[in-house]
């Protein structure tokens, strides 16, 4: 009950802060920003303009909601075919919210074109909404741990306001990560329960969330990877793979919700240019031969653990989980770094203008495990007390640094050393900001 109010307090506090943001703002100009304006694109090129090759986009991004600080031209040619350069699985996700948004502006009179103010509004509550999804499984995904209910609560307000989620559900809530990471999340915990309870039904939900997840960002499919520490011991899982003979039709079936999910891509790409499958992102690739494994962990432009360091703090649950079982701690260490080695590949491995290192929001879930098993092993009341109040300090630092970003003191792509000591916790900056 406690988790559910608590639940209900971060949605309410997300609402508020998002209306407080935008508040006076033109929705329709400029808050469906960057990438966000390519996963969004697919809606309105379906739905409203029944155009996949998005010729409406010098209308609406160079006409009718022009803005010089938000221009992004989402689009690529492929044999001589214009395509989104952008995956649907965000769409999909958002594709109630965006039926709403149309019957709200039906009622309004206001433009049915897909980017008036009633559409882009109604996408900042699709994220508020699946971020809230995937606290809600994220609890029950540490419950399955023993968390206890005091700490699960904890650590999602940390996990919320102490990272970069909360700004890209208030701010850039067009962005993939929140739905990933509301869809990861589920697939983590009904992996974790097909082990705990071998039950079909588990693995038809997973199979779904895992297809959403790879529909939103193909390279997300690697999650598939951490199952084994879900299980919890080499010998569980592999039971529960051989429990899948007993399950093979509800296997299958998780399979095919897989491929469904997957298709749905294929059927695009096969409409817009003859093909079943194409590489949309050209030129832009992973180079494995040369990651930027510290850089992208700790580099002033971007580090995860500089900007995000309640993370690094969690990983201390790394080392209570190697005294209770090896083969977990290995296992999620392994995942982890391989993860990081795959992310930090990408020709961009800072992403471009983000806050922080967004793209190990999809996997936040492990990282809450992680403070979840520190919490429950510090059995000692003084150093209990002390990672207890790091998490609530490194919450509040997140918030600050989350506030410096949003005016820029914090620069989106070009941060360094000297730069970022300039405005460290320069909490005047906010206040003369402010007034």
């Amino acid at each position: 009950m406690l988790n559910k109010f608590a639940l209900l307090i971060i949605a309410a506090i997300l609402v508020i802060v998002s209306l407080n943001i935008n508040s006076g703002k033109d929705y329709s100009s400029g808050m469906i920003m960057s990438d966000g304006k390519g996963y969004y694109a697919w809606l309105p090129a379906i739905f409203i303009y029944h155009d996949l090759h998005f010729h409406f986009f010098d209308q609406i991004e160079k006409e009718k909601y022009f803005s010089q600080n938000h221009y992004y031209d989402y689009r690529m040619t492929i044999d001589d075919k214009v395509i989104n350069k952008y995956y649907a699985g965000t769409a999909l996700a958002m594709l109630p919210f965006f039926g709403i948004g149309h019957l709200m502006s039906a009622i309004t009179g206001e433009p049915l074109d897909g980017y008036s103010s009633p559409y882009t509004s109604v996408i900042n509550l699709a994220a508020i909404c699946y971020l809230t999804f995937g606290l809600l499984f994220l609890s029950k995904l540490l419950k399955t741990y023993q968390i206890r209910q005091n700490y699960r609560t904890l650590i999602l307000f940390a996990i919320v306001f102490g990272t970069n989620v909360f700004y890209y559900t208030v701010v850039e809530f067009a962005m993939s990560h929140v739905y990933s990471f509301a869809f990861a999340t589920t697939f983590l915990y009904f992996s974790r329960q097909y082990f705990l309870r071998h039950t079909a039904s588990d693995l038809l939900i997973a199979g779904f969330m895992l297809g959403m997840i790879t529909l939103i960002r193909p390279v997300n499919v690697i999650i598939l990877l951490v199952v084994p520490f879900l299980a919890g011991s080499w010998n569980i899982f592999q039971n529960g793979v051989k429990e899948v003979r007993h399950h093979w039709a509800g296997f299958c079936f998780s399979v095919l919700l897989f491929v469904t999910v997957l298709s749905v891509q294929a059927i695009i790409y096969r409409i817009q240019t003859g093909h079943p499958w194409i590489y949309s992102y050209g030129q832009e690739k992973f180079y494995f031969n040369h990651p930027h494994i510290l850089a992208i962990l700790f580099s002033y432009k971007k580090g995860l653990f500089l900007y995000t360091p309640l993370l690094f703090i969690s990983l201390a649950g790394l080392s209570f989980l190697w005294k209770q079982n090896r083969f977990s701690a290995l296992w999620l260490f392994g995942f982890l770094f391989l993860l990081t080695y795959v992310l930090s590949s990408w020709w961009m491995w800072y992403y471009g203008g983000s806050f922080s290192s967004r793209v190990f929001i999809e996997y936040f879930g492990l990282f809450a495990v992680m403070l979840g098993v520190t919490l429950e092993r510090l059995t000692k009341k003084t150093p209990r007390k002390i990672y207890i109040t790091l998490i609530v300090l490194l919450t509040i630092f997140c918030q600050i640094q989350t506030y410096q970003y949003r005016y820029y003191f914090i620069h989106w792509s070009e941060m360094s050393k000297e730069k970022y000591w300039e405005v460290f916790m320069r909490v005047d900056l906010l206040i003369d900001k402010g007034q």
